[in-house]
């Protein structure tokens, strides 16, 4: 028979096995056998549609035969013809000498990420088994996580589309494994949303959307509030899924994966966070121990200012007005008023759903006042700080009283000096508090 690319796989597994029964005719065997090998040594001068078809070959008696000495040849020149510089937009051409090698998806690279990427359709025909063989080759051989991560969702993508329940399951489970062997900064957090949502409706086990969280989570400041909002799962009535939100939170706080957990992207995440606030404070199925959870998930040494934070409060107890007072307290005692602008902060002093004992003293919304001031007259800074330490170190007795009546509409107020005098002001009272920070409109009330 003649040795071809398109049947030298089956005759060099014939002969293995052969050999391996110790026929009577086992010195031709051998003979053939070399024959075969010293065929294997052109593999370098086959085309890449002759490489593709013996590696086709190989599948088929890989899944049934299990290891196959042939498929390591294939396999490395397989990896090598990706590897080769001449190779990387064009199939057609010979492999380069063997070396390691690493493709970089840097905008800066010569190589752009569109062209060394032009092989993923050509491996579509890839199944489970041979698919690990092939990425775990291509990780030992140093090629980029980032392009291998990319096919591995290519792969995902193309292959579950008409394929049968039990295959899209056995699929998804194949690509999270392969993607922990990844570095997780080569991985895309907006690609594995996505495959969470497919995990969600294939109904795939617990264990494996644990996975998929802890690749999620190292990267989660990756991604936009929108990717937060999932929705709630059967059998609860929540409008999104707040207890995915905590896991995915606490996994990145514990800086999971390796990643170093430093300010710009916490500030990126707290940011988020407080916005799914804003977004599930009006859910009327939100339990307040469940608020005061996610509002709880995020130290508040990492929240820079809790003004979105205060936002989020106000609505939820706007919208459940019926919880006790202990429950009100639990939440709001949680705001940091140091924290609030002068405008918040005026806003929560007249603000009625919050408990008196939350709300802040005289002095504090005199220091807020004084703070602003320093900030906008930067050359008074000495002489303030020297007169308000004075003050606060007297506070209790020289503190100002304040006292706010209503009439005609007009909220008068009368001030005690210090000296025991009385001095009155009048504001006109406003039907609409003007707040100058952007307020975000969640989209449950949209």
């Amino acid at each position: 028979m003649e040795l071809a690319s398109s049947n030298v796989s089956i005759l060099y597994s014939a002969a293995q096995f052969l050999e391996m029964e110790e026929c009577n005719n086992s010195l031709e065997t051998s003979i053939s056998k070399r024959h075969l090998e010293n065929f294997l040594e052109g593999i370098r001068f086959w085309t890449w549609f002759e490489l593709m078809e013996a590696l086709k070959q190989c599948q088929e008696l890989f899944h049934s035969k299990g290891y196959l000495a042939i498929l390591d040849k294939i396999m490395d020149e397989f990896i090598e013809r990706l590897a080769s510089p001449c190779t990387i937009t064009s199939p057609y051409t010979c492999s380069s000498n063997r070396s390691s090698f690493k493709f970089s998806c840097d905008t800066s690279s010569i190589i752009s990420f569109s062209e060394a990427t032009w092989w993923f359709e050509h491996l579509l025909f890839l199944k489970i088994d041979l698919l690990e063989n092939v990425i775990r080759k291509m990780i030992y051989n140093n090629f980029d996580h980032c392009v291998v991560s990319k096919f591995l969702f290519y792969y995902h993508n193309s292959s579950c589309v008409n394929a049968s329940q039990d295959v899209k399951i056995e699929t998804m489970k194949a690509i999270i494994n392969l993607l922990t062997l990844l570095d997780i900064e080569s991985v895309s957090c907006k690609d594995l949303f996505n495959l969470n949502r497919v995990a969600i409706g294939l109904k795939v086990s617990k264990f494996c959307r644990n996975n998929i969280e802890s690749l999620i989570g190292p990267i989660l400041d990756q991604v936009t509030i929108d990717y937060l909002l999932l929705p709630s799962p059967l059998g609860k009535d929540h409008a999104y899924d707040v207890e995915f939100v905590l896991r995915v939170m606490k996994i990145f706080l514990l800086g999971g994966g390796g990643f170093e957990v430093n300010l710009n992207r916490v500030k990126r995440v707290v940011k988020m966070m407080d916005l799914f606030l804003v977004e599930v404070a009006p859910d009327p199925h939100l339990q307040p121990w469940e608020f005061e959870e996610l509002v709880m998930v995020l130290p508040d040494t990492v929240r820079e200012s809790h003004d979105q934070l205060y936002l989020a409060m106000d609505m939820y107890l706007k919208v459940h007005a019926g919880i006790d007072e202990k429950e009100k307290m639990n939440i709001c005692s949680t705001l940091n008023h140091e924290k609030l602008s002068p405008d918040i902060l005026r806003h929560l002093t007249r603000n009625l759903v919050f408990p008196s004992e939350t709300k802040p003293r005289a002095h504090v919304t005199r220091h807020s006042r004084m703070k602003t001031l320093l900030q906008e007259n930067d050359h008074l800074k000495n002489f303030f700080d020297s007169m308000f330490g004075k003050s606060l170190k007297n506070i209790d007795v020289k503190e100002d009283v304040v006292e706010k009546i209503v009439y005609d509409g007009e909220e008068v107020k009368r001030i005690v000096g210090l000296e025991g005098g009385t001095h009155l002001a009048c504001v006109k009272k406003s039907g609409v508090h003007s707040m100058n920070n952007n307020i975000y409109l969640p989209k449950f009330c949209s």
